[in-house]
């Protein structure tokens, strides 16, 4: 009876420890679920772009074939790349880190220029020509690597302390809920006209008029998403870059924005946290917008650079 009891004991003490684990596990995810928060806004707002124009019915299979990719890509592909980053080149992290955060500052920039440019020779009711859903598909799912791969890696921060085992079990707990997160919010955001559309059919007046409503707000919407893709781009890449660079040693730029931050804190009392956080966020998006701007011209000089070769055998 002793050994049962004795058993029983040690059933309970695992059982104890296991849930703690599982909580440990699950405080550990959401830490890093906050810290990528920035990049998932950033593919919540971009995606829905890639099923603008496409048939209603389409939508949501397109955005389910999204979400398997992404999922693929992060547990198949970046997991255990990561996993064995971390546990054999940890020194690795922050440099891939913020080259993945220069790919955000120039995604964002080139956005920004975009929307400055005009093009007064092309007819605004020319719609172009939108590719086929397997082009569309595919292109998604390598933007989204991409973001995926930054969020895996600053998930990873969080948790690279933990053992092998932790890291492993956090970061598809990540994976698989910001997966959900994100195309279950895309999913919502691109059938709302379609349920606006059926809402106003209904008898009700006021159930009506609100399923107008949801239809007129839609393109104001998806505009409103694309500004604040293009901001979080620069926000979050802009911010990889800061303490990546303070990281490696290049204090200037985070030390100048963390004096900036408690200046502003302390001369604005009572709101001084949130004033602190938005000197931070401006910041970052500054230093994103400019990095960006660099590569954008970069790029261009490059492309023209090629593509003169090419025109000057055409003269000849």
């Amino acid at each position: 009876m002793t050994g049962l009891v004795a058993l029983l004991d040690d059933v309970a003490l695992l059982a104890r420890a296991a849930a703690a684990s599982v909580d440990d596990i699950g405080a550990a995810a959401a830490r890093a679920s906050a810290k990528a928060a920035g990049i998932v806004v950033d593919d919540a707002a971009v995606t829905p772009q890639y099923v603008r124009g496409l048939a209603a019915r389409r939508e949501l299979p397109i955005i389910r074939r999204i979400a398997v990719g992404s999922l693929r890509n992060k547990l198949l592909i970046l997991l255990p790349a990561v996993l064995l980053l971390s546990q054999f080149v940890p020194v690795l992290l922050t440099p891939i880190l913020m080259l993945g955060g220069v790919y955000l500052c120039y995604e964002g920039a080139e956005k920004v220029w975009h929307r400055l440019r005009r093009h007064p020779d092309t007819p605004a009711d020319q719609k172009p020509e939108l590719p086929d859903e397997k082009t569309i598909v595919s292109g998604a799912i390598r933007t989204d690597f991409i973001l995926s791969a930054e969020i895996m890696v600053i998930a990873l921060k969080e948790v690279v302390a933990e053992p092998f085992i932790s890291r492993a079990v956090t970061l598809t707990v990540v994976a698989v809920g910001i997966t959900a997160l994100v195309y279950g919010a895309v999913a919502l955001i691109v059938k709302m006209d379609d349920v606006g559309l059926r809402l106003a059919e209904v008898p009700r007046p006021a159930v009506a008029r609100f399923g107008r409503g949801l239809v007129k707000a839609m393109p104001g919407l998806l505009a409103a998403l694309t500004v604040v893709g293009t901001a979080a781009m620069l926000w979050v890449g802009g911010h990889i870059l800061l303490v990546g660079a303070d990281d490696l040693g290049l204090h200037v730029f985070y030390d100048a924005v963390h004096y900036a931050e408690e200046a502003a804190a302390a001369a604005t009392g009572a709101v001084g946290p949130v004033v602190a956080w938005l000197v931070n966020t401006v910041a970052s998006a500054i230093l994103g917008l400019v990095v960006g701007a660099a590569v954008v011209l970069v790029m261009s000089l490059i492309r023209r650079r090629k593509a003169h070769p090419a025109s000057q055998t055409a003269t000849h």
